[in-house]
């Protein structure tokens, strides 16, 4: 990494320290880490707003992991319908209860590669994991982080996984979550996917779009 980027990096970070201190918490609501499991996989193409509502009853009607290995699915289609691409996420939910049950003893793993062989999650989902159940430095690159970070010139990737293996080469290990969701907050409030606000963003400086 060049010192020219170094600094940069700096500065951005800086920032969003001084305007989202402290922002490590997750957006999903959970008490157990296999309800972070489900909910982060029901948040595919939907937001975390419906999500949180979806699970708020999902969680109460399936009290353990034990219900969510038996629901029947086509009862389970119904309850996540709301979320969008319901038959995939009510079946992945159900087949990842299951292994988590016949396989790791209801214990969730922390690997990675091991996270990712669960049915419907992907690298996004397993660092959700990773970062607030276990506190595993994590990049979790989703539409905000992706986006945001392109706008920063951190990277110039749309794939997500190249995506976070540039912000893993720039940015320290100890700022992986705590840039997660301070980016998301700043996406929701300021730099917006069709209408950004530029003449109330604080990283506006830094912006490569800004300078085109």
């Amino acid at each position: 990494m060049t010192l020219e980027l170094e600094n940069k990096v700096n500065r951005i970070l800086s920032l969003l320290d001084a305007y989202y201190p402290a922002q490590t918490k997750c957006f999903l609501d959970y008490e157990k880490p296999y309800e972070l499991l489900f909910a982060t996989i029901l948040s595919a193409q939907c937001t975390d707003d419906r999500v949180n509502m979806v699970t708020s009853e999902l969680f109460k009607k399936y009290p353990t992991l034990e219900a969510f290995a038996s629901a029947d699915l086509s009862e389970m289609e119904k309850d996540v319908k709301s979320t969008g691409f319901y038959h995939n996420k009510a079946q992945n939910i159900i087949l990842s209860a299951r292994k988590l049950l016949n396989e790791f003893n209801g214990e969730m793993p922390s690997d990675i590669e091991i996270l990712t062989s669960f049915a419907g999650v992907g690298r996004k989902t397993a660092n959700v994991v990773r970062g607030h159940i276990f506190n595993i430095p994590s990049i979790v690159v989703d539409t905000h982080v992706k986006r945001i970070s392109k706008r920063l010139g951190l990277t110039e990737h749309e794939d997500p996984t190249k995506v976070e293996m540039d912000l893993m080469r720039v940015l320290p290990e100890s700022s992986y979550i705590q840039y997660n969701t301070q980016v998301i907050t700043f996406g929701r409030e300021i730099c917006k996917s069709q209408r950004p606000k530029c003449s109330e963003c604080f990283l506006v400086t830094e912006c490569v779009c800004s300078k085109k």
